[in-house]
């Protein structure tokens, strides 16, 4: 079997949010095939438990504790050396030390590089012939612009300032490697504007969902009271734009739906809510679980996922795991954007407020519809296996390795 360098900027496990979902299938998906040497951080202290899952998968590893404290820290040192504060965030000798001495010892036959930061251990340390491929994901530097755009001084400036500097290295990561994929079409277009340079080496690749486990056969008892009609988001909520999400919901529609609807829930199932967040439970028919063992049951027992997302980068996750239980999406265009047209999905898109109002009264007035159509959907086009070995390509040559 072939040799992987796999660099991560987060432990690929639990896949409980966007990127370790992505991560996670990758390393489930590469350690089957490929001999996975394996370099990571841990950037919260509860993941610690999941290290030895991890590291049974790999022949190596190294997993670095990133501390909370670093976030200052690196943000300091961003400032001083005129770096993106995400690179002086992610910065580490320990790391940086394991990956070369992988390289000298273990002379891998590819390079995968899990989210842009990743990418500066490896720089000047691989014979050309090896291939190293740039998964960014998403355009990240647009997630800062987005957030300029939505912010006061001196925020605007500061986000302004880390989407300059990350588009700056993100043009020198795919200048420097042999391919650069993100996570869908519109993704990677965006990034051949922005990149023009590298725009002949840009692919793109889909997300995956796990069809078995999020299988609309399976039987869950009601998290819910037996009379709520009930619309459901999921999501980490220590995440801006799932924050910026559920408050633009409770702020502009759900007074009106409660009105008319009285025993209306607008439930916010995820891992760590902010205090912004919570304060939202305390408003008449909404919930916030923080953290739950199992989505599933939540998605089961509503009639709809909603999904009010004001800034979306790449493929929802959500939106995917929704359709493979069968469930409606009631959501912003931007949540369903790299999602393909599939006949008969019932998808329903309200980017304003009376939009969404009325297509969520709609929905409550009648019991739960099965979206199979969106189910077909999933299993057609979104299983990892197969869009993991489109993408295995990129990290083939005829090469054997360092010489």
């Amino acid at each position: 079997m072939k040799k992987l360098l796999y660099l991560v900027h987060r432990l690929p496990f639990p896949p409980n949010k966007g990127d370790k979902i992505s991560s996670n299938n990758m390393l489930n998906y590469f350690s089957g095939h490929w001999r996975v040497h394996l370099g990571t951080f841990v950037d919260d202290p509860d993941d610690w438990q999941y290290a030895d899952i991890v590291r049974e998968k790999c022949e190596d590893s190294c997993i670095v504790d990133l501390p909370r404290r670093k976030r200052l820290t690196g943000s300091i040192m961003g400032m001083l050396t005129g770096d993106a504060l995400s690179l002086s965030y992610y910065g580490d000798k320990e790391l940086q030390a394991w990956v070369r001495s992988s390289i000298e010892r273990e002379c891998p036959d590819a390079v995968l590089v899990f989210s842009g930061v990743m990418g500066r251990f490896v720089k000047g340390l691989l014979p050309d012939h090896v291939p190293v491929v740039f998964d960014a994901e998403d355009v990240d530097s647009e997630k800062w612009r987005s957030y300029a755009h939505s912010k006061r001084w001196p925020l605007s400036w500061f986000y302004r300032r880390e989407a300059d500097k990350l588009l700056a290295y993100e043009r020198e990561m795919a200048a420097s490697t042999h391919v650069s994929v993100f996570v869908s079409a519109q993704e990677a277009a965006l990034f051949k504007q922005l990149a023009p340079e590298s725009a002949d080496k840009v692919h793109f690749r889909t997300q995956g969902v796990d069809s078995a486990y999020f299988d609309p056969q399976l039987v869950f008892q009601n998290p819910y009271q037996s009379d709520q009609k009930v619309l459901v988001f999921t999501g980490a909520m220590d995440y801006w734009p799932n924050i910026e999400a559920v408050k633009w919901f409770c702020d502009h529609v759900l007074a009106a739906v409660r009105e008319r609807e009285p025993t209306f829930l607008f439930c916010i199932v995820g891992m760590k809510p902010t205090d912004e967040v919570q304060l939202l439970d305390k408003l008449p028919g909404v919930r916030v679980t923080g953290g739950v063992p199992d989505v599933r049951p939540y998605l089961s027992h509503a009639l709809a996922a909603c999904l009010p997302l004001q800034l979306a980068r790449g493929i929802q996750n959500k939106a995917l795991e929704a359709m493979s239980m069968t469930l409606p999406v009631l959501a912003t265009q931007d949540a369903l954007v790299g999602i393909v047209d599939y006949p008969g999905v019932l998808s329903f898109v309200a980017d304003d407020a009376k939009t969404m109002t009325e297509a969520a009264l709609g929905l409550l007035s009648s019991p739960r519809q099965s979206d199979n159509a969106g189910r077909d959907c999933v299993l057609k086009h979104y299983n990892w296996d197969t869009n993991l070995k489109r993408m295995e390509v990129f990290l083939l040559s005829d090469g054997e390795g360092c010489p």
